[in-house]
């Protein structure tokens, strides 16, 4: 793929201290055709390599030299708060609630997605065009976790866990065809859990529309 098509793409800017999952992210990216801008194996390098390429899309690992804590959070959160248009993409090697929200209630073009899930291309592919196209994307992970900890009277805590799965696809602005697409099941099927997920939210009858509203609304108050 030549350099017109990938600059039409995006261009991406790479932080891992891992070379090799660097690497092959960089490899990933540039097949699906965005321009890789630059890698840093650290915070401070990805901080200055944003000043100098002005990319369109940060990927970055939430733990990164030198103490291994959140060093790749906070350089998200200084992107963000010096190049708000720039789309940011937080990889996890596992669910890290708190640090989730606090990048997550940063707005539009924002993502927290586990390391597990790049494995899935065409998934890890999804979240990074929705990204750029302004979306915001959340791990289903950190959505089951944020749901296990709700109150035992909690208006979610009989929905089950493919339940769960359908109305976050659903608080994504999915329809049905696109939730039965993510989640490889037939288009009936969704419309089955989504019947049931308004029936145990007691949900009353009202127009199909207005009845996805609510429980979206319902899930995104609980979470």
């Amino acid at each position: 793929m030549d350099a017109d098509l990938r600059r039409a793409r995006g261009r991406v800017v790479l932080a891992d201290d891992d070379v090799l999952l660097r690497e092959g992210l960089a490899s990933l990216c540039e097949r699906a055709g965005y321009e890789v801008a630059g890698q840093a194996g650290d915070a401070e390098g990805l901080l200055e390599l944003v000043e100098s390429e002005h990319p369109d899309l940060v990927i970055v690992d939430i733990r990164m030299p030198p103490g291994h804590a959140t060093e790749g959070l906070q350089a998200a959160q200084t992107i963000r708060a010096r190049h708000p248009a720039t789309g940011i993409l937080v990889l996890s090697a596992y669910v890290e609630v708190e640090d989730a929200l606090e990048l997550l209630a940063g707005g539009r073009r924002i993502g927290y997605l586990l390391k597990s899930r790049i494995t899935v291309l065409d998934e890890f592919l999804e979240t990074l065009e929705r990204i750029g196209k302004g979306g915001s994307v959340v791990d289903p992970a950190l959505v089951q976790e944020l749901v296990s900890a709700q109150r035992r009277d909690d208006p979610l805590a009989h929905l089950s866990t493919r339940e769960f799965e359908v109305l976050s696809l659903m608080a994504e602005g999915r329809s049905n065809a696109g939730i039965s697409r993510r989640l490889w099941v037939t288009e009936g099927t969704v419309e089955k859990h989504v019947r049931s997920i308004l029936g145990k939210l007691n949900l009353q009858e009202d127009t199909d529309d207005h009845r996805r509203v609510l429980a979206v609304l319902t899930f995104l108050e609980s979470c």
